[in-house]
């Protein structure tokens, strides 16, 4: 099994919207490490590391987020699998 890592910036109205406890819940579901959190600038970022169809299952869905999300563009960026993380957390 392939593993990868990505790292998500997600634009839109995605804070105060559960976000970030959704974005948790559904990477924990999936069983990936990593971890999720709100950025100055409104985004909210994702750092997630598991089996590449896993990873990109929450790419998938972090198109769309929670119900209350309004999700206007995600920046993906692939990098180099490090297994570095023991959970996925809200950082």
């Amino acid at each position: 099994m392939l593993n990868s890592r990505v790292h998500l910036r997600i634009h839109g109205r995605v804070q105060g919207v559960f976000f970030r406890a959704s974005t948790m819940d559904k990477a924990k579901e999936l069983g990936l490490t990593g971890w999720v959190r709100n950025n100055p600038d409104g985004s909210v970022e994702v750092i997630a590391e598991g089996s590449m169809e896993r990873v990109e299952t929450l790419v998938a869905w972090s198109h769309k987020g929670p119900r209350h999300a309004v999700v206007n563009r995600v920046e993906i960026e692939w990098e180099p699998y490090a297994d570095e993380y023991k959970e996925f957390t809200i950082a």
